[in-house]
Parts: C-alpha cells; structure tokens; sequence
C-alpha cells in the first residue's frame, strides 16, 4: 500500500513534531483511518519531501518528522497551459492532468467563447476549488511542489502582463502551418502552450495573437477537444524533449 502523501502550507523543519491542520487530521484518521504509528510523507511545496509517523491523541493528529528527503519529480523544463475556459467539470480535469504530467502553471483565459463565464465571489470561489485540486493532485502524484494556478484573465489581458521574452509561446491552432515538433526544434525550455475553449478563438482574438507574434501550431490531423488538447500537447512537448 502507498504511503499516504499530504501537503502542509507552512515551512516545515526536520525532527520535530507538528500538529496536523483540523482538515487534514479528519482525512487522515476519519476518511483514510490511518493507525497511529502509520508512515505518511508531508511536504510544503518548497522542494523535497519529510518521512514521518502519525501520533494521534483522540480527534487530533500529529507528525513526527524525520530527515528532509530532497526528492523531487519535476520536470527539466517548464511548461505552462494557457487553457481557454472550459464549462462544468472539463476545467477541474485539466488542472489535475495537468499536475500529474508536470506542468508548472494553468492560467484559465476568459476567452470571448468561453461557455463558463466568472466573476466576483463566483470566480474566486472557483479559484480556491481549482487550488485545492492541484494541491491534491501533487499530494497523489509525488510532486513536492504545487502547480500554480493563476486567476483567470481576458487573453488580452493576460498577454500585456506576461511579456517574459525567455518564454517560448506556442498559439495552438488546428489552421497552423508549422506542427509541434517544428516548432519546438527554436522553443526554449520555458514553454507556454495557448489552447482556445470549446468555441475556439473569436475573430478578435486571433488578431490578437497575431499581433502579438506568437507562435502558431498544430498537433495531428484530428481536431481535439478543449480539455484533450492542452494535455496532449504537454504529453508531447515532454516525450519530444525526453523530459519525464
């Protein structure tokens, strides 16, 4: 049986002894009914990982820590999806695919076709439920870090205040010229890769990126759906790049 994972969103230090947060100690001994004594794994999202044992006195939970394990699954490059807002659950699906094939952002774009529209307390209420999914996904797949994920932007918006010229920027379209594997023989190993909603990219829109001189590619002869499309394309980038 794996040894349970749990993220704990404070700095923690080797051979001491903490108190498990209310929330995490009710998973633990209520939902998981781990013993008192069973090895888990702790981490706080700044690299590396704490082996550690469960003490448990009545309904709260506690953590001898052991030695800092500097472990990490990350990948070499960075990789960050730019995902059109998808409707319903398709959102919650990608950031967690995303975790678990090595991302290192999500930034959800309110594109003008964006079946999902967020505002207010609805969009950070939606932002929270995002987070506390790609810190679960990391605790399931033995990243010691969190992806992060942004606060939803316009892409107009969101193309002004990222004018990082490190970053390779990689506009997905299925109408591109150039495929994937061309396009990254120039990229850089910080990549964005751009994916419209479910109604792809308005007019405006891909004026925008135009102007913005992005990169344009396709992926395959098949046109994929909005929450295949940015895993796909992070899957490929990472087995062209022989990253794991």
């Amino acid at each position: 049986m794996a040894t349970s994972r749990f993220y704990i969103p404070e700095p923690l230090a080797p051979n001491t002894t903490i108190a498990l947060p209310v929330a995490l100690a009710h998973h633990a001994l209520r939902v998981l009914r781990l013993p008192a004594g069973a090895p888990i794994v702790l981490f706080d999202g700044r690299g590396g990982q704490y082996p550690a044992r469960l003490l448990i006195d009545g309904k709260r939970g506690y953590a001898e820590l052991g030695a800092h394990d500097p472990v990490e699954a990350e990948l070499p490059g960075r990789i960050t999806l730019a995902q059109g807002i998808a409707a319903s659950d398709k959102m919650d699906w990608v950031i967690e695919k995303a975790v678990e094939l090595g991302a290192a952002c999500v930034a959800p774009i309110a594109a003008q076709r964006s079946v999902l529209q967020l505002s207010g307390e609805r969009l950070q209420k939606r932002l929270a439920h995002w987070q506390r999914i790609a810190q679960a996904a990391s605790e399931q797949s033995g990243r010691n870090r969190i992806m992060e994920v942004l606060a939803p932007q316009t892409l107009a918006g969101w193309l002004e205040a990222r004018p990082d010229a490190a970053t390779s920027m990689l506009f997905c379209h299925p109408g591109s010229a150039q495929t994937l594997e061309q396009a990254l023989s120039t990229a850089g190993d910080e990549l964005t890769l751009l994916v419209g909603p479910e109604g792809g990219w308005s007019e405006a829109e891909l004026a925008l990126v135009e102007r913005h001189g992005l990169t344009g590619v396709r992926f395959g002869q098949r046109v994929l759906r909005t929450e295949t499309a940015g895993l796909a394309l992070i899957a490929a980038v990472s087995a062209l790049r022989g990253w794991q």
